[in-house]
């Protein structure tokens, strides 16, 4: 396959970046999407250029650190993928393909499409620890909860925190995100006991950090790579406004 790619370069946060153009040729088309871009990168260092920074780490669809917007869509064309997942058998021979960073006020650019999700971590440590017994486990067969909740928990807990919903969202919003690791413990026995305050710590360092509020167009829910569902926001926003009025 023959590709003209129009990546995004940039130094640094403080530096004015562009899109930059490169063509590769040979490229085997049951290559995945980052395999071509470590095919580009060989190329320019044997120049003597800088390679593309980006960031990657299992290649499996687990991390999703290897979030980039493939022409125009967060991980590219094919719904509940990853970038690391999608194939150059997606792209006809000789297309032309975007690769841009995410882009939002609160994932600071660090270079090229290398960007600073730090944010996230800290939407999590605001909602604390659980308290637990750490007495003998509970005999499972008396654990206070169904199967279909328990599936539900899990559902939500699938969010990889890859930062697709908030590079989708025209609001750069994480709701979704956040919503996904309210609902996995308001579901859970576990996650009761501090349910009415870790809602309310996680909404507010959503907002310190400078994300957009939802304007429920589910967009975030079509480009998640989980399918995450956007129920989960219905059910932060309920546990938000009654833990607002109890508090």
């Amino acid at each position: 396959m023959k590709l003209h790619l129009k990546i995004w370069r940039q130094r640094d946060a403080q530096s004015n970046g562009a899109l930059v153009d490169y063509d590769l040729d040979g490229i085997d088309q049951h290559m995945s999407f980052l395999e071509m871009m470590d095919t580009l990168n060989g190329q320019l260092i044997l120049n003597g250029d800088m390679p593309v920074e980006f960031d990657h780490d299992c290649r499996e669809g687990i991390c999703g650190s290897c979030g980039m917007m493939v022409n125009g869509q967060a991980h590219g064309p094919v719904a509940g993928l990853t970038v690391c997942q999608l194939h150059m058998r997606e792209f006809k021979d000789g297309a032309t393909i975007y690769v841009e960073p995410f882009r939002a006020a609160a994932f600071p650019l660090k270079r090229d499409l290398k960007i600073d999700r730090s944010a996230f971590d800290r939407i999590i440590q605001a909602g604390g620890f659980i308290s637990a017994s750490t007495g003998s486990a509970i005999e499972a067969n008396n654990l206070p909860i169904t199967h279909d909740m328990a599936e539900s928990a899990f559902d939500s807990a699938a969010c990889i925190g890859c930062g697709a919903c908030v590079a989708t969202c025209k609001n750069s919003s994480a709701a979704l995100f956040t919503s996904a690791k309210v609902s996995h413990l308001v579901k859970l026995p576990q996650g009761k006991l501090e349910a009415e305050k870790r809602v309310i710590q996680m909404v507010g360092q959503m907002d310190v950090e400078g994300f957009g509020h939802c304007s429920n167009t589910e967009a975030c829910e079509v480009k998640c790579p989980q399918g995450i569902s956007v129920l989960n926001i219905a059910m932060m926003n309920w546990e938000f406004n009654k833990s607002s009025l109890l508090g």
